[in-house]
C-alpha cells in the first residue's frame, strides 16, 4: 500500500508503484488538459479556479468523483452526486456516521491523514476534489491521475467549498438551491428560538484524551452564528487547531446556557466515554447540566468538517433541542 505522504512518495520504488499503477489503469491517468479520465475524455471542458488560486480544466458533466475530505463528500452527496471514492471521515472507518447511510458501497481510497494513491488510481476518477490538501507532493500525484480542485480554502467555509464544488461538478445551480435551502431553514429556526437565538451555547467534543472545545474558525461555531448565538469563554476566540483541549481543571470553559456535546464514534475507544464523563464533579456542576440543558450530539457530523448535509442535520438537532 501506497500512503499519501511526502516522504514516502519521494521514494523510488513509491514513484515506481504508482506508475505502474497508472500504466495498468490508462484511462484514470489522462492529462488534465484534456478533462482527465472518462467523464471528460469526450466532453466539454470547464476552466475553474480552484481555493489556492490555481486555474484547472475540469470535465463539464464528470462521471466518476473522487472526494478526498469529508466536506467535499458531504458537498456531492448534497449536490445529487455519489463519488467513487472517500476517505474515512475523523475517527471513523469510513464515512461519517451521517453520511453513512447515502455513502454505502463508495470505496474508501484514504483517510483524514491523505489519500492512497494506488487506491485513487484504481477508482478511475474524471475529477478529484482534493479538500485543504496541501501537500504539493501530493497534489503533483492526483494531478496526474486527474483533474484536482482543492475545494477548502483557509477560511475552511462550508458555504465557499459548496459553490466551488458546484462549479467544478458542473452543478452551481445546485449549489444556489441547497444554500438558499439552508438559509430559509436557519432563519426560520432563529425566529421560532425568540430569546433563545441570543443565548450561549457551547459545543466540545470527548474522547479517552480528555475535552476538546470548538472555538471560531470552525464549521460549527460558523453556523451557531448564523443563528446569532453567543459562544462562552475561549469559544468565542480563534483556535490554534480545528479543536482545543481542555484539562479536567478548566472544564468550566465548555459551560453556557446550552451544552451540546458529542463523541467521534459511539464505538471502538470512544464506546461509553461520555457516561464517564457524566459522573466528574467538575462536569456535574456546570450550569447547562444542572438546567438540563445538555444534549448529547453526533461528533462526526458537529465536531468535524462539515458542510451543506451537517449544516441541516444540525439545524435539526438544534431545533430539537431547543424549541419548545
Amino acid at each position: 500500500m501506497l500512503q499519501a505522504s511526502s516522504r514516502q512518495l519521494s521514494r523510488p520504488a513509491a514513484a515506481a508503484t504508482f506508475l505502474a499503477a497508472c500504466a495498468l489503469t490508462a484511462t484514470a491517468c489522462g492529462s488534465p488538459e484534456h478533462g482527465g479520465g472518462p467523464g471528460g475524455a469526450a466532453g466539454k471542458v470547464t476552466r475553474i479556479t480552484d481555493a489556492t488560486g490555481t486555474e484547472v480544466k475540469v470535465p463539464a458533466a464528470p462521471e466518476r468523483v473522487v472526494a478526498l475530505s469529508e466536506m467535499d463528500l458531504d458537498s456531492a452527496l448534497a449536490l445529487g452526486v455519489k463519488p467513487v471514492g472517500l476517505t474515512a471521515g475523523r475517527g471513523q472507518h469510513g464515512a461519517p456516521g451521517y453520511l453513512a447511510d447515502r455513502a454505502k458501497g463508495i470505496p474508501v481510497v484514504g483517510a483524514v491523514t491523505g489519500p492512497d494513491i494506488e487506491k485513487v488510481v484504481r477508482s478511475r476518477p474524471d475529477v478529484i476534489l482534493a479538500g485543504q490538501t496541501t501537500d504539493a507532493q501530493v497534489l503533483k500525484q492526483l494531478r496526474r491521475i486527474a483533474p484536482t480542485v482543492v475545494t477548502i480554502d483557509r477560511t475552511k467555509n462550508w458555504k465557499k467549498s459548496l459553490e466551488l464544488t458546484g462549479k467544478a461538478l458542473g452543478r452551481s445551480n445546485a449549489a444556489e438551491k441547497v444554500l438558499t435551502g439552508y438559509d430559509t431553514k436557519a432563519a426560520a429556526l432563529k425566529k421560532d428560538l425568540g430569546e433563545r437565538a441570543g443565548t450561549s451555547v457551547s459545543v466540545a467534543r470527548y474522547s479517552a484524551k480528555g475535552t476538546a472545545v470548538m472555538q471560531q474558525g470552525v464549521f460549527i461555531s460558523d453556523l451557531l452564528k448564523d443563528l446569532g448565538f453567543k459562544r462562552p469563554g475561549v469559544q468565542n476566540e480563534k483556535g490554534q487547531g480545528h479543536s482545543t483541549p481542555l484539562s479536567d481543571e478548566n472544564l468550566h470553559e465548555i459551560d453556557g446556557d446550552w451544552l451540546f456535546i458529542g463523541t467521534l464514534s459511539t464505538g471502538g475507544p470512544d464506546a461509553g466515554l461520555l457516561d464517564k464523563l457524566s459522573t466528574k464533579p467538575a462536569y456535574r456542576q456546570l450550569k447547562a447540566v444542572q438546567d438540563q440543558h445538555t444534549t448529547m450530539i453526533d461528533g462526526s457530523k458537529w465536531t468535524s468538517l462539515g458542510g451543506a448535509e451537517a449544516a441541516v442535520s444540525v439545524l435539526g438537532d438544534l431545533r430539537k433541542a431547543m424549541v419548545k
